[in-house]
This record gives structure tokens, C-alpha cells and sequence, in this order.
């Protein structure tokens, strides 16, 4: 309910617990807290799945209620009970665990059983492991009484979930996205006016949204104008109101979008078990099946109220077949008869199934963000069973086992396959530590032959409490890795887990080596940026081994599974070219903050990356100069000037610093080139009132006009990156009084490029006389023998955000807050700067652990050996809209290559062999061409 919210200016240390709406934390502008009383019945595994993210999120209080005691089965899916706990109670055995995820939410029990008094002391109850007749009873009693009321359950490989909010709900945020903006390229005086905006990107608004103005100059009205709802007339430009009696638009401009409220209608259960138009589909492969479920979920209720238990599997077919003959509608009454056979298999079990779907309808019913689901959600992953039916008849009968429940639906074969697996995770954070609480759950690699390696490099922070549920407050500080593997343990004793605190990178190629992957089964990806999974796909790709990959970016997930031969792989990095930025807008013409953290993070990869490593090759490789000058004049003028400068000292005129003064002086000059000169230099090009051949302003549209700084020893900002460059705050700020910085006067000769192709043009056309003539100048110098002689190896530095001791991102926060204050566009703070410089992907707890489920059903399919590619899925979701696809992941590649020539096949051979790493299948194909020169394939 809306007096339950209460929002909170943003503070640096936001305790776990604390639920945040913003869905990416890198554009955090407030808090939002909810504060209502939750009960959830039932804390089987989907119950206490529910409750682990519903605390994670941060309320006033959660109720467990159950009143059965624990059994063999519960322990394949429900995390925190344990052997000894067999015969107890489930909600009062997961007290304790559960209060430690939060130490700000009030956890308590209820053994008893459910009543309407009961229910009346709590906000938004949940209903799992429940009987029709109570969801029934109890909806009806909610919907009158205005309590939010969700269901959700689970058949083994089969869910469903139910939601109900009331007769009005308002939604106060369609999807929890940014609010869409645009640059204004213009605005014409007339009745209705017409905002053009500029040809970069597309202003994605339609009829009927409502926005604002800001930062526009001239016809300033617009500034001081509340939303006002336009017209879209194209993807570039739309009308607004009457402006004819506005000023005379000048420059500039932001338009942004105001998301309005609207109001959902919600049926109570019984109604809404009638109507299909509000069944959601997510497996379009499967539309009748989801109509299917609907009715079968309603037999199994009916069958357990008449026999008070569930059906045998196979033997008790015919009775459930009479039950839906009374509720199947004709239409779908003939796809039942292989649903219903496959449903009874599951039904009396609880597998491990993704539904913590359900928490995020929590968070909708609290806060009213993002669109509710509208009202059941069916899901089902029966293609996890086997292919061949054959294989299911060992696992009907108790044996005693944790397993239980998954023996019974895969058989005992399958578990001790599972056991054996050897698997190697990377990362150990939102997704990696859903991972292993599934791998510790179904017993991946718990056998004496089996065994898990995580690898993570990074340390528990506070900020990870409200979604990596494996941490608590006294680990942080300690390697994520090692506590994620001690509590997997935890939770199964027979785990046989590895921690390494490893980057997965060349450098530690040594440890994950050939032998090291030949030895795997398979690999999974549980990583918060897209270059490290495009390395470990290939990783996966050169030594044929499958590949679990799933991501979150907020709401939003995706799972892929890779499968050797059969499925297409993640593939190269498509994002970074199809997301670059121009180079002229980086260099010259910034408008957004992610433009300038680019900047940046290219500053520091020119100046402690890639120099560096051309020194050492200049220093070890004596062909470096001559494949340098076959690259252009241009490029090798940058690259040998850089390389000759960073070997001799300031006395000499280059850059080489001999003492600490030398990198204070050094980074002190550098400040002064990037924030002042080379402003003042594009202001001389391109003055302020500069104008085009058209007669508009030069300076509009996207293009800022910059204004140049002033270091100031005395602001933050402005120090941070001396000291990031160089060392500590206090010693620097006195060597910064005797530096002189050598004084700039603007060339009329610069040219300032507009375009990438006007860079590119003028780069070519660099090989005149006077080009050459400094590139002979400086090859002269850099033969000089006394230059090796008396130079030193350098430190090249990989870009590392998560090491708060390394300077790196104080550098490039301010660097681009620097940047940013030279353009007049708002600063990032330093989590924000982390988020986009690093690339990082942005998580919530209940996406993750939905990702992470939907890749352990792809996992059950892996260990199984499934040739079907029928039967895999790459999923898609979106749980702020309610957006859930899954798809049959797409084939490979397929490459014909004709034997005619084996003079033509040789090189292409090499290049295969080498970027796909199936070097010796390929030696193994072709050897019997005639004409092969052996000797140079196996080279």
C-alpha cells in the first residue's frame, strides 16, 4: 500500500537488507524501503526460495509458516535444512538461517495452521505446497480484505503462479527503467511546435507520453513547464503544445520522459480459474501445454481431496483422466493424455525448479513498480527428462538419501553421473552463489570421482549482503570464493568443492591449461561482464567442453547452454561495435557521462597500458620499429613518439621520470593538457558563438560547448587525479607548489575533426614531407644505443575496478568527472563510474536465482547426454513486464570446405585450426590429401 513506502535520500553504506527499487544501482538517485508484514505457507523448497529473497530484498517482518516436519525429500530442494533436522519441523529448523540472511528484518515461525485471523495481520500473503480449497478460501478472504494474495507451485518439473492485487492496483512504474531522454536539435514557434531531436539515437517515445525540458536556451519557457504529453511524428521528432508565444529557440536542450501511474484490475482465484485470456505464455513452443497444465494442476488437486494423496505414477492414470473429463475444455482435452503421463512422474516429488519468479511479484504487490503479472504463469521443464523412457523405472521408491526427490524423477543411474561430474564455475557472486547452493542441492560432483572449482578474485563487500545469500556480515573482507565453497559444504557435507582466488585471463593460462579443461565435464559462466565470458567460451570452444552462461542486468536475464557441436557458442563480443561511440564525440564532443568514462578508461589504457608494452617490445624485439612504420606514418609517429618519450628523462624532453617529483610534475602537466589546453585549443577552432555554413550554431544539438579549467589545489576533484596518477594526498599538494607548468598558446594551424571519416581522411593524408621527416628523426633516436643501455623493462597495468588500492578507478572517475565539468554534464560518483567503466552488469537477488535455476535444468540436460537440440533452451526475461521466452537455442555454424586443392586448404587449415583449437580432428580429416605439406599443418 502506498503508505507503506518511504524513500530515503541515498547513503553511501547501504546496509543489507535495505530493499532497492532501482534496478540499476549505478543510476540510483533514492532508496525506496518497504515496510509491509509478509507471510509465506509452506517452506518446502519454493517456500523457503521465496523467503531467502524476500528478506535479501529488506521488509518489516517475514512469517514462515508450515506444519510438516522435514523428510529425505525436502533436502534436494530445500537449502537449509540438514540430516539431523529429519522429523523436525521445517519453519522452526530454517528460523535461524533465515534470520541471519537479514539482521534488519523480523523473521519468525508459525507451526500452526493457517487461518483468516492469521492472515489479517500481514500485508501480501503467499501461498505455496497449498490445497485448491484453501487457495480458494484464503483469496477470496484477501481480495475482500484488500491483502495482496499470490500462489505459487510446484509439480516437480512444473509450476505455476498466481497473483492477485486487488480490484485496483496502481503501478507507478511501467518497466523500473531510466526515464528515456533526447538531445534537442531544435524547436519551431508555432501551434502545436515541433521538437526535432538529434540523428545519434532515436528518441523511443510514443503518442501519449508525457515529458519535460531542460537546458534549453533560448526558449527558456520550456524549462519551467510541468510534462507535457506529445505526439510522435517520427523517430527523430514529435509535436508538443503551443509554443508560438515562446521565445525564439537559441541552443541546447534535454527532453525527458515522465513515467505516468496507471491502474491493473485483478480477479479473485475462483473467477480467475475460469478465464484463459489471463494465462501468460512463455514457451511459445508450448501454448496448448500451458492450457494443458492449468486443468491437470486443478485434477491433482481434485484427486488429492478425494484420495488424500497424490497419484501414483503410471498406475493411476485412468482416475486422474475422469477427473478432467469434468474440467477439460474439448479443444485441449486431446493434448492431455502425454502431459498428464508426465506430470504424474513428478508430481508427488520437489525438484529443483527456477520460480523465485514469484519474490519479484512480492516486490510489484509492495511498491507498486513494474507491471504485475496479470494473473497465472505456467512453466514447465519437461524436456529435462529423459529421452528415452526406458531410463525412468529405477527411481520410484524411497532409498533414504538427500536425493530422494530427484532419484525418483531421473533414477539412481543419472544421480550417480551427476556425482561424478567434474565442473569448473568462475565467479562467485550473485549468479555463482545461486549456482553452488543448486550444485550443493542435486549433489553436482558430490561422489568420491566428482568435484567443483570456483574461481573468484575478489573480496566480500557490504554492498554484496543483499544478494549473494552465501555471505554475511562477518565475512566481509575474505575471498569470495572460499566462503562460497565453505557454505555450499555446509549445506552438503559430501561437496567436493575447490576455491581458487584466480582471474581467468592469459595470465593464468599456466593453472587452467590443456589438462586442466580436458579434465572437466563442463564449465559454467557466473560472471558481471561480457569480456571475461567471451574469454571462457573460448576457452570452452578449443577444448569441446560445454558451456553454462547465464547474466542479469537488473530485472532482465538470459541463460544460453552450449553444447559441443549442437549449439551455437556465446560468440565474440558484439556489443563493444555495436555500441562504440564515435571517436570524435569521445574526443571533441562529449554529451553523456558514459561518453566521457570511455574517455577516460582509453586515457588509461594509452598511458600505463599500451606505452608500456610498446617499450618492452621496442627493448626486446628489434623488428618493432620497422612493423611499426609498415602500419602508416601516422600510427607510428603516435606509437615511436610515445615509446622514445617514455625513455628519456624531462631533462632530455621526453617523459621518463627519475624521482617522485617527476610524477607529480608529470601528472601535473598532464592535467593541465587535457583540462585546459586542449579545451582552449577547440575553442580557438571553434569559438562559442561559432556558427555553420547554414547560420545555426555550431555549438547546439549534441555538441556542448566546452569551457576550459583552472587546477585549484584546494578542489577534490581536481587533486584526486593528480594523486591517482601519482601517490598520497599531503606530499603531493606540496611538491604541487613548485611545478611550473609551461604556458599554451592555441594554434590557428589545428584542425579539429567532426567526423570519424574526417579523422580517418586527414590520418591517411599524414605522410607528407614533414611526417616523414620527424619519423626519420625519431628513428634516428631510437637507434641511439645508449637508450636500451640505460633503459628499463616497464610495468604495463590491466585495468582492475574491484581493487580499491591500485588508484585505477580514482583515475578514471576523475578523469571523467574532470571531463564531464569541462562540458557542463553531471558527475558520476564513483559507484556509478565503477558500474559503466567496469562494465559491470547490475543484479538483483531475484533475478539472479532465477537465472540461475533456468541454467541447472540445462545442467540436468548436459549430464544426461541429450542429442536433441529440441530439447535445450536459451531463455530470455524480463520479470519488471512480465516478459518470459524461451527458445530452442540456434545450431552452429556450418562450414563446407572442399578437398579440390590442398594448396588453397593449407593456410585456411592453420587459421581454423588456431581460432578454433581442433587442431588435431582437423590433422586427423585431412590427412590422406594428396600434395599436404604435414610438416607445416602440425607447425
Amino acid at each position: 500500500p502506498p503508505s507503506s513506502i518511504h524513500i530515503y535520500p541515498t547513503e553511501p553504506s547501504v546496509q543489507a537488507g535495505d530493499l532497492i527499487l532501482e534496478t540499476d544501482q549505478s543510476n540510483m538517485s533514492e532508496i525506496v524501503l518497504l515496510t509491509p508484514s509478509v507471510l509465506i505457507a509452506g517452506l518446502r523448497g519454493l517456500g523457503v526460495e521465496i523467503a531467502k529473497n524476500v528478506i535479501l530484498c529488506g521488509v518489516k517482518s517475514v512469517t514462515v509458516q508450515d506444519e510438516g516436519q522435514t523428510v529425505w525429500a525436502d533436502l534436494s530442494s530445500q537449502f537449509f535444512l540438514k540430516e539431523q533436522n529429519l522429523g523436525q519441523n521445517r519453519a522452526t529448523c530454517s528460523l535461524q538461517q533465515l534470520s541471519a540472511l537479514n539482521p534488519h528484518v523480523l523473521v519468525s515461525a508459525h507451526t500452526g495452521p493457517l487461518s483468516e485471523d492469521l492472515l489479517l495481520q500481514f500485508q501480501v500473503v503467499v501461498l505455496t505446497d497449498s490445497s485448491l480449497d484453501d487457495q480458494k478460501r484464503f483469496g477470496e478472504f484477501c481480495h475482500s480484505h484488500g491483502i495482496k494474495f499470490i500462489v505459487a507451485d510446484t509439480k516437480g518439473l512444473c509450476g505455476q503462479l498466481f497473483c492477485d492485487f486487488g480490484e485496483e492496483f496502481t503501478v507507478l512504474d511501467r518497466d523500473g527503467e531510466m526515464p528515456m531522454s533526447a538531445m534537442i536539435q531544435s524547436i519551431t514557434k508555432e501551434n502545436p511546435g515541433v521538437v526535432f531531436c538529434v540523428d545519434e539515437q532515436k528518441h523511443g517515445f510514443s503518442d501519449g507520453t508525457k515529458v519535460v525540458f531542460s537546458e534549453v536556451q533560448g526558449m527558456t519557457e520550456l524549462n519551467s513547464v510541468g510534462p507535457v504529453e506529445i505526439k510522435a511524428h517520427g523517430p527523430y521528432s514529435f509535436s508538443i503544445g503551443d509554443t508560438s508565444a515562446f521565445s525564439e529557440y537559441e541552443r541546447g536542450g534535454v527532453v525527458t520522459e515522465v513515467k505516468q501511474p496507471f491502474v491493473v484490475k485483478f480477479k479473485p482465484l475462483s473467477d480467475a480459474l475460469l478465464d484463459l485470456e489471463l494465462l501468460k505464455m512463455n514457451d511459445y513452443g508450448k501454448v496448448s501445454r500451458h492450457h494443458t497444465l492449468h486443468l491437470a494442476f486443478q485434477a491433482l488437486h481434485n484427486f488429492v481431496k478425494k484420495e488424500q494423496r497424490l497419484p501414483r505414477p503410471w498406475s493411476e492414470v485412468s482416475a486422474l483422466y475422469s477427473l478432467l473429463q469434468s474440467t477439460a475444455w474439448p479443444p485441449f482435452f486431446f493434448f492431455l493424455q502425454n502431459i498428464i503421463d508426465q506430470l504424474l512422474l513428478v508430481a508427488h516429488v520437489s525438484v529443483l525448479l527456477c520460480f523465485p519468479l514469484c519474490t519479484f511479484c512480492f516486490l510489484q504487490a509492495c511498491s507498486g513498480k513494474f507491471t504485475p503479472l496479470q494473473q497465472w504463469l505456467y512453466f514447465d521443464a519437461l524436456e529435462c527428462l529423459p529421452e528415452e523412457e526406458h531410463q525412468l523405472t529405477d527411481g520410484l521408491f524411497s532409498r533414504g538419501t538427500r536425493y530422494d526427490g530427484q532419484i525418483a524423477v531421473f533414477g539412481s543411474a543419472f544421480q550417480e553421473k551427476l556425482e561424478r561430474q567434474k565442473y569448473f564455475l568462475v565467479g562467485a557472486g550473485a549468479i555463482g552463489c545461486e549456482l553452488l547452493k543448486n550444485f550443493a542441492l542435486i549433489g553436482l560432483g558430490a561422489g568420491e570421482e566428482g568435484q567443483i572449482t570456483v574461481t573468484d578474485m575478489d573480496f566480500i563487500e557490504r554492498s554484496n549482503l543483499n544478494r549473494q545469500f552465501l555471505f554475511r556480515s562477518q565475512d566481509i573482507g575474505k575471498p569470495k570464493s572460499e566462503i562460497a565453497a565453505k557454505a555450499a559444504r555446509e549445506m552438503n557435507p559430501q561437496m567436493q568443492i575447490t576455491a581458487h582466488q584466480n582471474r581467468l585471463d592469459p595470465d593464468s593460462e599456466g593453472v587452467y591449461d590443456y589438462n586442466f579443461f580436458m579434465g572437466l565435464d563442463g564449465a559454467a559462466a557466473a560472471l558481471d561482464n561480457v569480456e571475461a565470458r567471451v574469454y571462457l567460451d573460448g576457452l570452452c570452444v578449443k577444448h569441446q567442453k560445454a558451456l553454462l552462461e547465464g547474466g542479469t542486468l537488473g530485472s532482465k536475464g538470459h541463460t544460453l547452454v552450449v553444447v559441443p557441436h549442437l549449439t551455437e557458442s556465446y560468440g565474440q563480443d558484439k556489443s563493444s561495435s555495436k555500441n562504440a561511440f564515435p571517436l570524435c564525440t569521445l574526443k571533441n564532443f562529449p554529451h553523456r557521462i558514459e561518453h566521457t568514462l570511455q574517455w577516460a578508461r582509453d586515457q588509461f589504457e594509452g598511458l600505463f597500458k599500451q606505452t608500456p608494452e610498446n617499450v618492452n617490445l621496442f627493448l626486446s624485439d628489434a623488428g618493432f620499429v620497422e612493423r611499426t612504420l609498415a602500419h602508416g606514418d601516422a600510427e607510428a609517429l603516435e606509437v615511436l613518439g610515445g615509446v622514445w618519450s617514455s625513455l628519456t628523462d624531462l631533462n632530455g624532453g621526453g617523459q621518463r621520470p627519475t624521482s617522485w617529483e617527476d610524477c607529480v610534475s608529470w601528472a601535473r602537466c598532464k592535467w593541465e593538457t587535457l583540462y585546459n589546453n586542449d579545451i582552449c585549443q577547440l575553442l580557438h577552432c571553434f569559438p562559442p558563438d561559432q556558427v555553420t555554413s547554414t547560420g545555426l550554431p555550431f555549438w547546439s544539438g549534441s555538441k556542448r560547448c566546452p569551457h576550459p579549467l583552472t587546477f585549484d589545489p584546494n578542489n577534490s576533484t581536481h587533486m584526486e587525479y593528480v594523486v591517482a596518477a601519482a601517490t598520497l594526498y599531503d606530499s603531493t599538494r606540496e611538491i604541487l607548489k613548485n611545478i611550473r607548468v609551461p604556458s599554451f598558446t592555441p594554434k590557428s594551424s589545428v584542425k579539429i575533426h567532426l567526423t570519424d571519416k574526417e579523422m580517418q581522411e586527414d590520418k591517411e593524408k599524414q605522410s607528407g614531407d614533414a611526417g616523414k621527416s620527424k619519423l626519420e628523426e625519431l628513428k634516428a633516436k631510437l637507434a641511439s644505443p645508449s637508450l636500451k643501455v640505460s633503459a628499463k623493462q616497464m610495468y604495463p597495468i590491466d585495468f582492475e575496478k574491484d581493487d580499491d588500492t591500485n588508484f585505477h578507478m580514482d583515475y578514471v572517475v576523475a578523469a571523467s568527472n574532470l571531463r564531464a565539468e569541462n562540458y557542463d554534464i553531471p558527475a558520476a560518483d564513483r559507484h556509478q563510474s565503477k558500474g559503466i567503466a567496469g562494465r559491470i552488469i547490475p543484479a538483483i537477488a531475484t533475478t539472479t536465482a532465477a537465472v540461475a535455476g533456468l541454467m541447472c535444468l540445462e545442467l540436468y540436460k548436459l549430464v544426461q547426454g541429450h542429442k536433441k537440440i529440441s530439447s535445450y533452451r536459451t531463455a530470455y526475461v524480463n520479470l519488471a513486464v512480465q516478459y518470459f521466452v524461451m527458445s530452442q537455442p540456434s545450431r552452429p555454424l556450418q562450414f563446407k570446405v572442399s578437398y579440390g586443392s590442398a594448396a588453397v586448404l593449407q593456410p585456411f587449415l592453420l587459421t581454423v585450426s588456431y581460432c578454433v583449437g581442433f587442431r588435431d580432428r582437423i590433422y586427423e580429416a585431412v590427412s590422406h590429401l594428396p600434395n599436404l605439406n604435414k610438416a607445416l599443418l602440425t607447425a
